[in-house]
Formats: structure tokens, sequence, C-alpha cells
């Protein structure tokens, strides 16, 4: 019956065009807890981590979309609500793909969506972290795709990016994604969806971590804070297990705080007593309830149920888990008679386990990227490889300055033009090169590695780039209403010299710097975060129109 009502639903919506999944009231933060927008009564996460690593993969992607496969998750569903799940968990999602069969379903069963925004060949990267124009890109993508729906209870930013004390800078560029992803939300007139972090439980930083997400102006903090719990295994208390400890850490919380997974399998079956605890009396005024991890058994036995053949067994620990939660009766709070204690809190200092800075990443701009690159007279030649970048920035940086593309988490210094792809920053610090010695033609030979083409600079480019400066130190903050802009070419023919650069085409080099991220020891001026806007289409068809250059702009999504 249960089934027969899901698959009418979701035929009914197709039927109907991309759906606004009207039916269910979005969930919306007041201080540190969740609320129903309808009503004002207060809303905890019953949830399950649903997607499969190994089974279920979409066609025509890498990614195990389980929202855009309608046969599976109208199968989990009944399971799904036999656990009174009213929240589930998605790691990654096909762009290309249609989710409106399984977010109808979704949505007629009662269960809301927290997904995360990255996905494994998009994400940033914790060893040498970036925000860039193509992670911001594929950001949107998902923001677009499931904007429409008030069931999306709210997006993840990163999930365990900074996992130890080794890497908290990256976090600087998860909470700049989360500035920015928010903003975007307002620019596109989408109701308020909110945007959050979901962490590890490291001892040296679980605490510094939620602060610095939770800390700050409105528009660059997250909304809400999720940790991936594991520390209540077997047979344990609330004390005993750590979450008495747990709970007092955060507190002081400003944001709403939840785990956003839980389970640990140490002692297998799972009995899942924890969530007496969780849904209790002691908890319940920091925490909004949590996310079991997860639907599906898999080699790492976290599972609640397995698939053979297409066919659902429920296992011991969906069984456990059943009797656990319905056996739960939170209090409830009401946003009528809710005030919250706090609305705001002190970042953390650093230290020597927290390092990252509260000055963030600017917004990324293929706009600026695109004049800056037009902009250039030398740019590394296109039968170049991108794996043999390296090799260049290694040998650039150790000659000149390259903090106009460098980034760093630790002193907060970021350049003008550091989210840029890595040929537009690779043609910057080649251009900067030439013109420092010179502008001679052996200052962009590079063993053939590069040449010499006219520059284009729009005339709406010319303010911008001439406030970043020639070494792109200075960030560009102000607006730009695109007009139809005129254009100043240079033909930049490239002075003879008899004197060959002896060094061009090596690569040792006591400075280095990666294609992700060029790191200089020089000094930089940099502002706040950018804003700068142009039409793209237009500096192309500009630099097209001298010399038919490319300007490298390929910004796949995922």
């Amino acid at each position: 019956m249960l089934f027969n009502k899901v698959t009418s639903f979701a035929l009914a919506s197709l039927l109907a065009g991309y759906a606004t999944a009207a039916d269910l009231p979005a969930i919306e933060v007041v201080g540190n807890k969740f609320f129903y927008s309808n009503n004002g009564s207060q809303f905890y996460m019953k949830g399950i981590a649903y997607q499969a690593d190994t089974a279920n993969v979409t066609s025509g992607s890498s990614i195990n979309d389980p929202l855009a496969d309608f046969a599976s998750c109208s199968r989990d569903i009944p399971y799904l609500q036999q656990l009174s799940t009213n929240v589930i968990r998605v790691y990654a999602v096909n762009t290309t793909m249609d989710h409106s069969q399984c977010m109808d379903a979704l949505v007629d069963a009662g269960i809301y969506v927290i997904a995360d925004l990255s996905e494994p060949d998009a994400s940033i990267n914790r060893d040498s972290p970036e925000w860039t124009v193509e992670l911001f890109d594929r950001y949107k993508s998902v923001v677009d795709m499931f904007a429409n729906y008030t069931n999306v209870l709210g997006f993840f930013a990163g999930n365990e990016v900074t996992n130890n004390s080794t890497n908290t800078p990256a976090s600087a560029f998860v909470k700049a994604a989360v500035r920015d992803t928010k903003a975007y939300i307002k620019e596109k007139n989408y109701r308020s969806i909110p945007v959050g972090y979901s962490s590890n439980d490291d001892a040296d930083t679980r605490v510094a971590i939620a602060d610095y997400f939770a800390c700050g102006d409105s528009d660059e903090r997250a909304d809400f804070y999720g940790i991936n719990m594991y520390e209540w295994c077997g047979n344990q208390n609330f004390q005993s297990s750590g979450y008495a400890d747990r709970t007092k850490d955060f507190q002081n919380l400003t944001v709403p705080i939840f785990f956003s997974e839980y389970g640990c399998n140490l002692v297998q079956p799972r009995q899942f007593t924890e969530v007496q605890a969780l849904y209790g009396a002691n908890m319940t005024d920091v925490w909004s309830g949590g996310i079991v991890y997860m639907y599906f058994e898999e080699t790492n036995n976290y599972g609640l149920v397995s698939i053979v053949n297409d066919k659902v067994s429920t296992l011991a620990d969906f069984n456990n888990y059943s009797k656990q939660i319905h056996s739960i009766s939170p209090s409830s709070a009401n946003t009528a008679s809710y005030t919250p204690t706090s609305t705001s809190m002190a970042c953390p200092a650093t230290g020597r386990y927290w390092k990252a800075a509260t000055a963030l990443p600017p917004t990324p701009n293929s706009g600026l990227c695109s004049c800056m690159d037009a902009a250039n007279s030398c740019v590394v030649a296109d039968d170049v490889d991108s794996k043999d970048y390296q090799e260049l920035f290694n040998y650039i940086c150790g000659e000149i300055s390259c903090d106009g593309i460098s980034s760093n988490g630790t002193t907060g210094k970021y350049g003008a033009y550091s989210f840029c792809s890595d040929k537009e920053k690779l043609n910057f610090v080649l251009n900067l090169y030439y013109q420092n010695n010179g502008a001679v033609s052996s200052a962009c030979a590079f063993s053939g590695s590069a040449s010499v083409k006219s520059a284009t600079t729009l005339s709406v480019c010319s303010s911008a780039l001439e406030a970043v400066g020639s070494v792109g130190t200075n960030i560009y903050t102000s607006d730009i209403s695109m007009a139809s802009g005129s254009s100043t070419s240079s033909s930049s023919s490239a002075k003879n010299s008899s004197k060959s650069s002896s060094r061009s085409n090596s690569s040792g080099s006591s400075s280095s710097s990666s294609s992700s991220s060029a790191t200089s020891t020089k000094s930089s001026k940099n502002a706040a975060g950018s804003s700068f806007k142009v039409n793209m289409a237009q500096v192309m068809l500009s630099s097209f129109a001298t010399f038919a250059v490319a300007a490298g702009l390929g910004f796949a999504l995922a």
C-alpha cells in the first residue's frame, strides 16, 4: 500500500514538471535549535545516512546518487519510515540527473534531505586547500538543483576537511564556501536554506573548529554544525561514553549542533542505547538529534539493511535501532516562547592546535579571471599538459613573487587571483615574469612552453585590473555593472634580445608552487573578499577578436 502511494505521488509529480515540494514546511534555524516554519515547533533530526559506496551506480556517473534512482529510493522509503526517519543525509549528487521523483516521494513520506555540496572530484583538499571558481560552480549547481524543494533541510559545505591540528588552515576555505553559498542563495532569491559544516571528533580541534564555524558575522558563519560522533561503543552511558563531556564542550554554541553521523560498531550488533541519551533531558538543550550511519550494509559493517538482488533484508542493527528510536520523547520548544541566550560568539584564538585565520579567501569570480587572462601577453602554450604546470610554477615562483595567485589560510593572505584556474594563474605569473624581464622574447620562451600573444583589456576591466595591481595582491571589492565595453589591444610584440634566459627552462627552485596553491615568502597586500562581476562571454569574444587566443576558461562541472 505504501509503495503504491509513493509511486503514484512520484508519477503525478513527474507529469507536473519540476516540483516545488511545497507539501512539507521548511525547517528554519532560531538560536541553537531547528524549528518547523509553519507552526514553530522544534525539529529533532531522526536521520539516516543514505548513500551506497559500491552499489546503485547512477547511469553515466561515478557518483552513486541515491536521489536520482527512483527504483531504489521508492524501494527503501518504506523501510526508512519504519524507523520514523525524518531526514536522510546524502554525500554527493549528480547535478546532470533528475531528482524530482525521489524528492517528491520523500516529501510524501515526510522525510527531509541534508545534502553535501561537494563530490569526490570537486571538494576542498585539506592538504592543499583552495576555494576556486570551479568548486563554487559545483556548489551553485547543487543549490540550483535542490533549492525549490522545501524538504531540503540544508547543505553541508564540507565534511571532515580539517581532521586534526595539522590542517586547521583548510577551515578558512570551507568557511569561505559557507559564506559564498549563503550569499548565492540570497542573490538568487531562493528561500533561506541553511548552510553548515560536518566535522570529525578530533580531541585537539573539536571545540575550536565548532567555535570557528559559528563565530563572525551572520553572512559568513555556518547556520548549523554537525559532528561525526562515534564515542559511544557497546554498553556505555552518558558519563562513560564521553557524551557528558561533549555536551559540556558545546553548551554555549550559538547554532544548532547535531550528530551528522553516529553509531559506533566496535561491538556488534549495535544496540543503539545512545539514542536514549541523545534525545534525553541531559542532551536536548544542546543537541538537535542525529543521523545514524548508515542504511546500506557494506564491507565496513555499518548497515541497517542488506540488499541482494534488489531485495531488502533488515539486519539486527535495524531492529535494535527501531526499538530505541520508537521509545524516545524529547522535550520540545516553540519559537513563540523560545529566546536564544546568545546569538554570537568569539572566534577561537590561534595557538598550538588551531591556526586558521579569521580572514577568509575572496569570493571566486570567473569574470575577474577572464579580465586578467585576456590582459596577459605571455601565456602557456596550449600543447603543454597541465601535469607539467608544476615545473613552470616551481621555477617562476622562485624568481618573482607569486603572491597574486597564492592562498594562506594561516596568515589570512590571499592573492586576488587565487581562485582562478591553474592555467589562468600560470598565465598570470608567466606574464609577470615576462614583464619583469623587460618583455624580451627570451623571457617568454621556456623551451617552447610559453609564447607571446596580443593582450586585450576591456574598458569594464580596466578599473578592476588597476585596483588589483600588477602583482595581484589587492582584492577588488566593488561591483561592476557590465555594459557595452570597448577593448584596448596591445600588440605586445616581444623585444629582440641576444641575451638568452639561462634558467627559463629549469625546474630547480628554493621556492615552490603547486598547481593548487603557489607559495611565496614575499609579503602581499590584501583586502576583504571580492564581488566583482563581469560578462565572461564579452571578455572571451574580445580576446578571440584579437588573434583568436583562447583564454583557457574551462570550468567544467562534475
